[in-house]
């Protein structure tokens, strides 16, 4: 029994003396950058959770780890947002009347729930 397993419609490209197989990582679903959240789970992973991080770059499951990590975290960030304004009543009208309470507000309301978000998706 061969180790190596034959794979169908495998094309090559021909570099010097040499065939090599084009591959692929089956990423093209992903985009192409991750933004803050995903790079902060990214350097967790890499600085505390150096096996997880090998395993899964290896494997090529962290590029799209990375990617649903951070799609989780925006929504979940705007969720909680829109949650605690209606609830601590930050509206337009409040806008409208005195920006600079309302800017301290929603600034105040966004750091408490990326607290939350950051402890609960990406430093665990």
């Amino acid at each position: 029994m061969s180790k190596f397993q034959e794979v169908e419609n495998l094309t090559y490209q021909k570099n010097g003396d040499y065939q090599i197989p084009n591959l692929t990582l089956g990423l093209e679903d992903y985009p192409d950058t991750v933004g803050k959240y995903g790079l902060l789970r990214e350097t967790h992973l890499k600085n505390h959770r150096r096996g997880t991080y090998s395993r899964m770059l290896t494997d090529g499951s962290l590029w799209p780890h990375l990617c649903e990590i951070d799609n989780q975290a925006e929504e979940q960030v705007d969720l909680m947002m829109e949650q605690m304004m209606k609830s601590q009543n930050v509206t337009e009208e409040l806008k409208a009347t005195n920006q600079m309470l309302w800017v301290q507000m929603v600034t105040n309301i966004k750091a408490q729930a990326e607290e939350v978000v950051l402890r609960e998706l990406i430093y665990c």
